[in-house]
């Protein structure tokens, strides 16, 4: 069985950075596509960041370019988000998804909020 736990996520001023881990379980991190998602008030869901099994290949929403990095660290068997110059369109909850073969999988979320 798979599983996907977020943390990370909270309150931080504009300019500011947040680093966001995914932890797997059952499911190795290098051996599939994992994404970031996230969902903001009264948005609908928005693929964020995308890393590929094979040469770690990295894909970005157009607005986060240049501010997040998506990374993987096979030892833990975790998928990050490095989160820098916060803006308060970033607030929402953000979540961990990895695309099975048969079945998506996804974590609970954490709520990123991004205010002064």
């Amino acid at each position: 069985q798979v599983q996907l736990v977020e943390s990370g996520g909270a309150l931080v001023q504009p300019g500011g950075s947040l680093r966001l881990s995914c932890a797997a379980s059952g499911a190795s991190v290098s051996d599939y596509t994992m994404n970031w998602y996230r969902q903001g008030p009264g948005k609908e869901y928005e693929l964020v960041a995308r890393i590929s099994p094979v040469g770690g290949s990295t894909n970005y929403a157009h607005s986060v370019e240049n501010r997040f990095t998506i990374s993987r660290d096979i030892s833990k068997n975790t998928v990050d988000l490095q989160m820098n110059s916060l803006k308060p369109e970033d607030t929402a909850v953000y979540y961990c998804n990895l695309p099975g073969r048969l079945v998506d999988y996804w974590g609970q979320g954490t709520q990123v909020t991004v205010s002064s």
